[in-house]
């Protein structure tokens, strides 16, 4: 297990590109990449965010593919083995760096449960028109046990991939939950278009608006998007290093890089016609937040006659999203353990499921046992520390480092 020569192999060019795709196309799609649209503007901060995705994320999402194609390993040990021989704190400075994938997952799994536990409760029990959406969504954070089952749920189910192998496993897993993902995404775009009203909020996502960022507004919309990039497509951590340490010599990385930036805003788009466009039909506002999709969009489906449906099918496809990434993170901490400690897959797997299920728990308690603990003043939670170690720090900083290197 000790050099990548030994380990498992993608068996297509597709099974890269899912996989890669896998790691960019998941929650910053879907849950944070909507309400920050909402709460700066709307189109002319889509126009931003697709700036830098072209000046930022494509260059660097390139230097981070040859980073792991041509050390053949995970993001710490290809800075051993392409850097100098002596001295070299490009290691020493990446490990704390690639420390950001755990502390992502830490996070990540949480919010992956909150989505499988709605998908459960529409499918089964569906939303009357009764039951307050915000009340419903404070009663679940406060009900820690409910929490750390789905949470629990979501682990399992990704170390049950993962544990089985890179081709057998992930590749195959990855070809069927994205595939999935977009044809979801189509039909509740389908669904949602007809009603009256969703015109504005495909007119508010799509038409871009400069008065909107007006009023000193511009500054923080561009740090935003910027994140937003780093976020969504999971640059600077290795979680894509690993990713190019699979794939075959004689394919472009720079065209690879273009195809896995195209699906990933495929993916972002489509959430965002989903969203805006449901918000606009009845007239609720879409910069509610982190708690947009579990508050507003449930109060926008219990409204809608097919909203049982509609739920579901949105809480499904969020949840296979949010698994996707779940599952090309983990590979990328799974393969770092067994390179490091010279293990078999099985054995990381399991270390790895257990360790990231103990360190989730400080977030998922955030809500409930731990919630008087703000870490960042005001009603801030431990999740949003973890997002903001993760997103407005450590992305950029490990992009940066791949930029000098």
């Amino acid at each position: 297990m000790a050099n990548m020569a030994e380990r498992e192999q993608l068996g297509s060019r597709l099974g890269f590109l899912l996989l890669t795709a896998g790691c960019a196309i998941g929650l910053g799609n879907i849950w944070r990449f909507p309400y920050i649209v909402g709460n700066h503007g709307g189109a002319i901060f889509v126009l931003i965010y697709i700036g830098f995705l072209l000046i930022l994320g494509f260059p660097i999402m390139v230097a981070e593919l040859s980073l792991g194609r041509a050390a053949q390993s995970d993001y710490p040990d290809a800075f051993r083995k392409l850097g100098p021989e002596r001295g070299n704190w490009w290691t020493v400075i990446a490990h704390p760096i690639f420390a950001g994938n755990v502390i992502l997952l830490m996070f990540y799994c949480v919010i992956t449960g909150w989505l499988l536990s709605y998908g459960w409760e529409f499918l089964v029990h569906g939303f009357p028109a009764e039951r307050d959406s915000a009340v419903y969504f404070g009663g679940f954070l406060a009900d820690w046990k409910r929490m750390l089952f789905f949470d629990l749920l979501g682990i399992v189910m990704t170390i049950a991939i993962c544990m089985a192998g890179v081709r057998a496993g992930i590749e195959r897993s990855m070809k069927i939950m994205l595939g999935g993902l977009f044809l979801l995404e189509l039909l509740i775009i389908a669904l949602i278009l007809p009603y009256e009203g969703a015109t504005d909020g495909l007119r508010f996502f799509l038409t871009p608006d400069p008065s909107k960022l007006a009023h000193g507004k511009l500054a923080p919309a561009v740090f935003a998007a910027m994140t937003q990039a780093f976020f969504s497509l999971s640059l600077g951590i290795g979680s894509v290093a690993i990713c190019g340490s699979y794939i075959k010599k004689e394919r472009s990385l720079a065209g690879e890089s273009i195809l896995i930036i195209l699906l990933d805003t495929m993916a972002a788009i489509a959430a965002g016609m989903i969203i805006f466009p449901a918000c606009f039909a009845l007239d609720v506002q879409p910069d509610q937040g982190p708690s947009l999709i579990f508050i507003t969009l449930t109060k926008v489906f219990q409204a809608m006659p097919n909203g049982r449906l509609l739920g579901t099918v949105f809480f499904l496809f969020t949840s296979v999203a949010a698994l996707s990434t779940l599952v090309a993170v983990s590979e990328n901490v799974i393969a770092f353990l067994m390179r490091s400690r010279s293990v078999s897959r099985r054995k990381a797997t399991l270390f790895f499921g257990v360790m990231i299920f103990v360190l989730s728990l400080p977030c998922l308690f955030g809500f409930n046992l731990l919630q008087n603990i703000h870490p960042l003043g005001g009603n801030s939670n431990i999740l949003d520390l973890e997002d903001f170690i993760v997103s407005d720090n450590l992305l950029p900083l490990g992009a940066l480092l791949i930029v000098l290197f």
